[in-house]
């Protein structure tokens, strides 16, 4: 079934029964996250090998439950899936594809700045800074961001539906050539970030720790395809009210040339 016919059976909803059980099992699946990441896990707590004192992030760990699940989502999956949507669009040149890259970068906009937001306040207590301008994995993510605000700002002033959808898919693509450099900044200027290098690719984190971790990438996965879900559909909308418009617009002044001609005669 077309996506045209799915909204004419149900016009004007962006929700149906398998987004609302996927909103349901979504929030169960964050409020289990909240339960296990701040009060079920540990605090990060180690003894130095020489000194025997207490370090490590403390609570401050607790955190990186959310934030590290929001930094694969923000600045990897969802500029990722907008730049494919992109190519779509330029090959295809078809509204859904338009629709679905919209979709995926607004949402992922607000979690890469969650990512920006939630990486400040972890950084104070840890360490001892909330804003390190030489960091190459926090310049490049605040590049992204910007980025990605730029597509969203596009948007808005181009009115032109063709012209606005291929300059966007541009802007997108483009977008997207950071992602690499995001994920290999770590290890190409090492001497250039505070950022550690992975932590699960060599699995120095386990039990309960990792579990939750898990979990809350998961979780928020079910939360990004949720919210790009009913934005791709809120989207559909928009466009459909666009063109309604249009088509009523255009009767309209027929209507007032067909009449005008009449009386003339």
């Amino acid at each position: 079934m077309s996506t045209g016919k799915i909204f004419k059976q149900n016009r004007g909803a962006t929700s149906s029964p398998k987004s609302r059980i996927l909103g349901l099992a979504t929030l169960l699946g964050l409020v289990t996250l909240f339960v296990f990441a701040f009060f079920l896990t540990d605090p990060d707590v180690r003894l130095h090998p020489i000194t025997g004192d207490e370090i490590g992030q403390f609570d401050a760990v607790r955190l990186l439950y959310l934030h590290v699940p929001m930094a694969i989502i923000g600045p990897y999956i969802a500029p990722l899936v907008g730049a494919v949507a992109s190519v779509g669009y330029l090959i295809k040149r078809t509204q859904w594809w338009d629709v679905t890259a919209h979709a995926a970068i607004e949402v992922g906009t607000i979690f890469c700045g969650l990512v920006l937001l939630t990486g400040s306040i972890w950084g104070r207590p840890v360490w001892n800074t909330w804003w390190e301008w030489g960091d190459v994995r926090l310049m490049t993510t605040l590049i992204l961001f910007l980025m990605l605000l730029g597509y969203l700002a596009l948007r808005r002033v181009v009115p032109d539906g063709q012209k606005q959808a291929r300059r966007s898919a541009i802007v997108a693509i483009v977008a997207a050539i950071n992602l690499p450099i995001i994920n290999r900044s770590v290890e190409w200027w090492e001497s250039r970030t505070l950022h550690q290098k992975s932590t699960l690719s060599e699995l120095k984190i386990e039990d309960l720790t990792f579990f939750t971790l898990m979990m809350g990438i998961v979780v928020f996965l079910m939360l990004f395809t949720w919210l790009v879900l009913h934005r791709f559909r809120l989207g559909w909308l928009e466009k459909e009210s666009l063109e309604q418009d249009a088509l009523t617009a255009i009767a309209e002044r027929r209507s007032e040339a067909t009449t005008n001609e009449e009386e003339t005669l």
